[in-house]
Order: structure tokens, then C-alpha cells, then sequence
């Protein structure tokens, strides 16, 4: 249990500026992870193993990327009981995103709106910070104090490489995390990367697809390990357009009988752009992606087709709007696997992991 509880802290982050809050949070996180202070903000892990694509996740609730770009904090926020951690999105090389303010609260609705744009210190930094990781480091010297916690890396492409060279930019990053990652998470669904989401299409998301798949089997070779890959999509898709990134998953998510290979996985979903649930609201129509409350609903639509164009064992990771317990359980019943959060960990504090983690092992 948690010794500071967050309804003390939240008033002075949400008293500051969203972007200063966020980068006093991840300070915070990464000065006290590695000492008796990270039990401020820890919790024991609820134990509710399932297996994955192949891997052994310790409970069912993960850490969404973003909140870690530069997996500064890997630890950190393993110590909150999440059974899996996702960092990232990393670059190939560092940027610094979009011009500030690119970060809002609309505590009304429970949201934020954000336009970041992939901002990191660029690949080998995030590999160094990875490295330096007490998850890492206790793997590597076999020690039994492992963490069974999983950690997801999460790859994009940079703002100034040309759309039609972003397949260069995901195999780099992919070149470089593949040795310490147990999955990869391929984020083509940002909205503030221009054209990005064009990624999203029949054609280009296959020769995409295509091209890691390649790449992946070389790196499984050198590295004497096959890691599964997940495409992370957005929540602004019709039917159609979500049958067609199902039906590309497919052609390499399953072999030739059909069944699940574990070589693919989906997230869904990221930020929307959508704004009709936040009409009126003070910053509703600054430009960037909507996360938080407003989003569980289609988010959850598109869980649900997926799973029914993907069938029963394609590995889904739910997320977006997961703002207590029961939204957790949805995303379950609407066909994730797995889920994540992020804005509601803002607004709920640590304590919202163990609370979902529980009830998910209750309900399920």
C-alpha cells in the first residue's frame, strides 16, 4: 500500500502546469526508484498470471506508452504493480516534438489533450536508460529477485523523416531495443506526427508490416529469441478500415492452419481526434489527441471489432479511457486480453492499478 496517498499529491501537480507536472512526476519517479522512497507511491502486484503471445504476463494491467519516453522510470513504475510496462515512443534520433504548450487537462471530462509529437532523447539514450534498469540488471545476473514484470518498448519514426522512408526508422529502432525487449509495440497511430497515420492503410501497413516481419526473423536468428511485435492503431477508424488492418494482422499473425503464431498482437487504441464529447469545454478545441474518459467508449467499439474480425485468440492489449476498476473489467468484456493506462493513473492515482488488476482477476 501506498504510504502518501495521491489525493494529498494531486492538488500541487494539478496546480502546475500539465507539462511541468508530468516531467516533476517522472523526476520524482526516477530519483526514488531505486531507494525505500518508492514505497510513497508502491504496491504489491496482484498476482493473476496469464500467458500472451507466447509470454508470461504477472497480472493483466500494464503502463501505456508515453508517459516514459525516455524509459527513465522503468522501475518506478514497477513498483505500482503494474504487470507489464510500456515505454517509449523512442525515436532513431533525438527530438524535441512540438512547440509548447502541447499539454492540457479538461478535469471536467476527466481528459487531456495532448501534442507532444514523439518527443525523446533519441534511441541510444532510451537503450542506456533500459540498461541501466534494475528489471535489466537482475535479469541479466540471474538473480531471484527478478521482477516477473514484463516490459513492452515502444518504436515511432521521427518528424523529419519523409513518409515514404518511415519503414527506415521502425526497423532501426526495432535493430536496436529487439535484445531488451519482451515485446515491441509499432505506434503508427499518433496524431502529431504528420501523416502518420496514413501508416494505417491497406498498402502501406502491409509493406510495413511486411518489412518488420523480415527484420524480426533476422534479429530471432542473431539473438536466439522470437519476440511478439504489436501494432499500436487508432480509435478514429470506421468498420472498414479496422476489418483491413485485421485482415493484414492476420496474414502474419497466423500460420498456415490459421492459428495464432505469436508473432503479432494489437493495441487498442491512442489518443482520438475526435472532440464531441469535450464540445464547450475550455481547451476541447486545441489541436492534438483527446485521451481519458472520453475515449473508453469507442476505444472499446473498436476492441470489439477487432476480436470478431480477428477471432478468439488474437493477442488484443486494451486501452484508452480506463479511468477506475469497472472500466477496466469493460475493456476485458469487449475482447482486450490485456490492458493499459495512462490518463487515469493522472487523475486516480497508483492505487487505480491494483484496484483493476484485483477486480479483473475477480470478474475473470
Amino acid at each position: 500500500m501506498a504510504l502518501v496517498p495521491y489525493a494529498l499529491t494531486r492538488p500541487f501537480l494539478f496546480s502546475l502546469d500539465p507539462e511541468v507536472a508530468h516531467e516533476v512526476t517522472l523526476h520524482s519517479l526516477a530519483r526514488t526508484q531505486g531507494n525505500a522512497l518508492k514505497w510513497a507511491y508502491g504496491s504489491t502486484r496482484v498476482n493473476d498470471p496469464v500467458v500472451l503471445a507466447g509470454l508470461n504476463f504477472p497480472n493483466r494491467v500494464g503502463m501505456a506508452a508515453g508517459l516514459d519516453k525516455n524509459a527513465r522510470c522503468i522501475d518506478g513504475l514497477g513498483a505500482m504493480g503494474f504487470g507489464f510496462v510500456e515505454v517509449g515512443t523512442v525515436t532513431p534520433l533525438a527530438q524535441p516534438g512540438n512547440p509548447k504548450p502541447r499539454m492540457f487537462r479538461l478535469p471536467q471530462a476527466q481528459a487531456l489533450i495532448n501534442r507532444l509529437g514523439f518527443n525523446n532523447d533519441g534511441l541510444a539514450a532510451f537503450i542506456a536508460n533500459v540498461k541501466r534498469s534494475r528489471l535489466y540488471q537482475t535479469r541479466q545476473s540471474g538473480s531471484p529477485d527478478a521482477s516477473p514484470m514484463l516490459l513492452g518498448l515502444n518504436i515511432g519514426k521521427n518528424a523529419a523523416t519523409p513518409i515514404e522512408r518511415a519503414t527506415d526508422d521502425y526497423l532501426t529502432c526495432l535493430d536496436g531495443v529487439y535484445p531488451y525487449a519482451d515485446y515491441v509495440t509499432v505506434n503508427i497511430s499518433s496524431p502529431n506526427t504528420k501523416n502518420l497515420r496514413s501508416l494505417q492503410s491497406d498498402e502501406a501497413l502491409d509493406g510495413l508490416l511486411g518489412a518488420i516481419s523480415e527484420r524480426r526473423e533476422a534479429l530471432a536468428l542473431q539473438h536466439g529469441r522470437r519476440i511478439p511485435i504489436f501494432l499500436k492503431i487508432a480509435p478514429d477508424l470506421d468498420a472498414d478500415q479496422i476489418q483491413v488492418i485485421a485482415e493484414t494482422l492476420k496474414r502474419y499473425g497466423l500460420d498456415a492452419s490459421g492459428q495464432v503464431n505469436n508473432a503479432w498482437g494489437v493495441v487498442a487504441t491512442n489518443t482520438t481526434l475526435g472532440r464531441e464529447a469535450v464540445k464547450g469545454l475550455a481547451h476541447a478545441d486545441e489541436a492534438g489527441g483527446l485521451s481519458g474518459a472520453p475515449v473508453l467508449a469507442m476505444s472499446n467499439q473498436v476492441i470489439s471489432q477487432l476480436r470478431a474480425a480477428l477471432g478468439p485468440r488474437f493477442p488484443i492489449i486494451g486501452v484508452g479511457g480506463i479511468m477506475n476498476a469497472e472500466n477496466a473489467v469493460s475493456k476485458i468484456r469487449a475482447g482486450a486480453d490485456l490492458v493499459q493506462i495512462y490518463t487515469g493513473l493522472i487523475y486516480q492515482g497508483p492505487t487505480l492499478v491494483k484496484q483493476a488488476a484485483a477486480l479483473i482477476k475477480k470478474t475473470f
